[in-house]
């Protein structure tokens, strides 16, 4: 499996805001996009002007990171969402919300998107009281999130939760930490998701 494992701060400053994909680290002081001005990289100064295909990428490139999702597994979703009634590019977004990597960190139960991917391929979580290890399994209203007993003595799934618990949880789920259980109760709307995201830039450059 494919997966990105270079610096992920370079990411953010890349694209010149946070992605939260370094957990808690994002909301410190240590941040590198707080701590370090302008793009990566020797010639981060001579980036050119901004073309109306760069700005199109570019959007792309950070929803596309923000998920932690490849270029094929990115390209391919927004197939789906076109090939779905709806408006495609808020479709395209309730199917990035629904993956079970997503729910996860959503829900607390990790620290960062990433960490979902890596803790839901090793079996951490039940969803309607069976095993799924794959973290673009689609979660449905309705859908129960559930650690694993046996995991739920990991030190970092506690650690993210206790983090977790100084910030709102989404009104979409319904959270019950003694069970170390989560609720889908709905998948957002767009007015609900707050991080900046033009998607209809993103429809604008796939559809060129």
């Amino acid at each position: 499996m494919a997966r990105y494992i270079e610096a992920a701060c370079r990411l953010c400053r890349r694209e010149g805001e946070k992605l939260f994909l370094k957990g808690d680290r994002c909301f410190s002081n240590k941040c590198a996009v707080e701590r370090r001005e302008g793009c990566p990289g020797v010639h981060a100064k001579r980036r050119g002007r901004f073309s109306e295909y760069k700005i199109q990428l570019r959007e792309k490139q950070k929803v596309k990171r923000m998920y932690g999702l490849l270029e094929k597994q990115f390209r391919n979703l927004f197939f789906e969402a076109d090939r779905r009634k709806g408006v495609t590019g808020e479709t395209l977004l309730s199917l990035l919300e629904s993956r079970l990597d997503n729910m996860v960190y959503r829900a607390g139960f990790v620290s960062s998107r990433c960490e979902g991917r890596h803790y839901v391929s090793h079996g951490h979580f039940l969803v309607n009281g069976k095993k799924v290890n794959i973290p673009s399994y689609e979660v449905k209203p309705g859908d129960v999130i559930t650690v694993r007993e046996r995991s739920r003595s990991s030190a970092r799934i506690n650690e993210s939760m206790a983090a977790a618990a100084s910030r709102r949880v989404p009104e979409w789920i319904e959270l019950n930490t003694g069970a170390y259980e989560a609720k889908i109760q709905a998948l957002p709307v767009r007015e609900q998701l707050t991080h900046p995201m033009k998607e209809q830039l993103i429809v604008e450059l796939y559809s060129k």
